[in-house]
């Protein structure tokens, strides 16, 4: 949900070739492909939904990207609350969202740029049907990941406190050790965070994504101040902001519920923002911390497909058995990049280094893009 430059665009596209791969490229010529998918036609200016009605249950969107534009494309329900995303899709590819959408009205959203409250239309659900958590395997997977959140959220204030404390006394060197410990229970859990509305780039943001007349704070604003401009002394409002948005963002996350597709899109989600900004060093751009995040968000989507675990080895062994050698591959070739406690910086590594990293992500982004479809059926 956070703007990309043009170097992760390239990162992208390897990840939307990967995915592409796994769900194949659809006709979006015609508005109600046999398959039952939504056709969605992107564009640098339109956003072209193939049917805005559909009845309740799970949906599948087909977006494909025609403009010049990286594109992201959204379903909102009201007050911006996002049911599901697809990122980084690049010129010339098709990539699939499934979405778990009960009876209501909603929006869709195709963000050109990736900026923007994007090119939105009107899409409606009607009728009933039952849910995913009907079956007791996907309910007990959506209880057990509820569980992960409020441990992580927990943490997260505790963590984040000790951090805005260090700021506003004016502990530069407690507060930079403090900054990519108290992110890493935010990186865990973001595929939560991101659900609610400006929460999320308000404590997440970055400068070259804002929206105009929007202030920079957050996390990445003390990050700026911390290691650029070395200078925390007029940062205590900042501080004070960032830690009352992220007790907001806690006490949302710990009152939600993701469906089973959300948490299969959320695992995805994570090895996305590995590829498009912890590899890439755009995220922790000031403090170079960068491993921090992308272990995290390893985790998080680890956690997320550990809740699921027991339907997927009922319904696709053959993936689980993937899906574990692929993390273990991941989780090796951070681990050469280990630094006593923690990471070494993201500006130490070699392109080899990143470049390996950035092949054990795309492969274990392939299998896990498959996760929802399996999820999803009946």
């Amino acid at each position: 949900m956070r703007t990309r430059t043009s170097l992760s665009a390239l990162f992208a596209a390897a990840l939307a070739v990967t995915a592409l791969t796994a769900c194949g490229e659809e006709d979006s010529g015609g508005d109600a492909p046999k398959d039952g998918k939504i056709t969605v036609t992107a564009s640098d200016t339109e956003c072209k939904v193939g049917r805005t009605e559909a009845d309740a249950g799970t949906l599948t969107f087909t977006i494909t990207n025609k403009g010049s534009k990286v594109t992201e494309f959204y379903v909102y329900a009201s007050g911006d609350r996002v049911m599901s995303e697809v990122e980084n899709i690049v010129p010339g590819i098709t990539r699939d969202m499934i979405v778990e959408l009960p009876a209501g009205t909603y929006e869709t959203a195709c963000k050109p740029g990736m900026v923007g409250k994007g090119i939105r239309g009107a899409f409606k659900v009607s009728g009933s049907a039952a849910p995913l958590t009907a079956d007791a395997k996907l309910a007990e997977a959506t209880a057990s990941y509820q569980r992960y959140v409020k441990s992580q959220t927990a943490a997260l204030i505790e963590k984040t406190t000790e951090f805005v404390n260090a700021v506003k006394a004016g502990q530069a060197e407690q507060a930079k050790a403090l900054f990519p410990v108290s992110r890493t229970y935010w990186e865990r859990i973001e595929p939560v965070a991101e659900i609610f509305g400006d929460l999320d780039p308000a404590i997440d943001g970055r400068e070259d994504g804002l929206e105009p007349g929007q202030e920079f704070t957050g996390y990445h604003k003390l990050e700026q101040d911390l290691w650029e401009k070395k200078d925390i002394s007029k940062s205590g409002p900042i501080a004070d902001k960032l830690l009352e948005d992220v007790k907001k963002i806690v006490e949302l996350a710990n009152s939600t519920t993701l469906s089973p597709v959300q948490l299969a899109n959320g695992a995805k989600e994570l090895l996305d923002e590995v590829a498009t900004g912890k590899i890439t060093g755009e995220e922790d751009r000031y403090s170079h911390t960068d491993l921090w995040d992308f272990r995290a968000n390893l985790e998080g989507s680890k956690a997320a497909i550990a809740a699921l675990r027991p339907v997927l080895e009922e319904r696709d062994p053959a993936l689980v058995k993937t899906l574990d050698e692929k993390f273990a591959a991941a989780e090796a070739a951070l681990d050469k990049h280990r630094a006593g406690d923690g990471w070494k910086l993201h500006n130490e590594l070699s392109e080899a280094d990143l470049k390996e990293l950035s092949d054990t992500i795309n492969a274990l982004g392939e299998p896990i893009s498959k996760v929802a479809e399996v999820i999803a059926r009946k």
